[in-house]
């Protein structure tokens, strides 16, 4: 662990759970990663994101998937994209395991 944070330090992060709607190659991306679009709900609507996780997944496997993803950071370009949020996942090396509710939520629901 390196660092502490307050209780209201953390209260400020935002997590939701979206489904993943579509996942484009970007092959513009240094390293090896998908462009995702993600619903999350009527009131915050779709975000999109770069995330390095083609090591395992395949496109198809991300597709009506279910994700957890911070989405109060300021947009972030990242070659010729902007990403909009940042999808959470378990990381071993360069090995994504992402992270997603146990059962079928409705987009938008907060993660706390």
């Amino acid at each position: 662990m390196n660092e502490t944070l307050t209780w209201p330090e953390f209260t400020k992060v935002d997590m939701r759970v979206g489904t993943i709607l579509e996942v484009l190659d970007f092959p513009e991306a240094r390293k090896p990663a998908y462009q995702l679009h993600i619903d999350f709900g009527k009131d915050i609507g779709i975000k999109k994101t770069s995330a390095q996780i083609t090591k395992r997944y395949q496109k198809s496997d991300l597709l009506g998937r279910q994700i957890v993803a911070v989405i109060n950071f300021p947009k972030k370009q990242i070659a010729n994209f902007m990403s909009e949020c940042l999808v959470l996942g378990a990381v071993e090396g360069e090995d994504v395991i992402l992270l997603q509710p146990g059962s079928g939520v409705p987009n938008g629901l907060k993660v706390s």
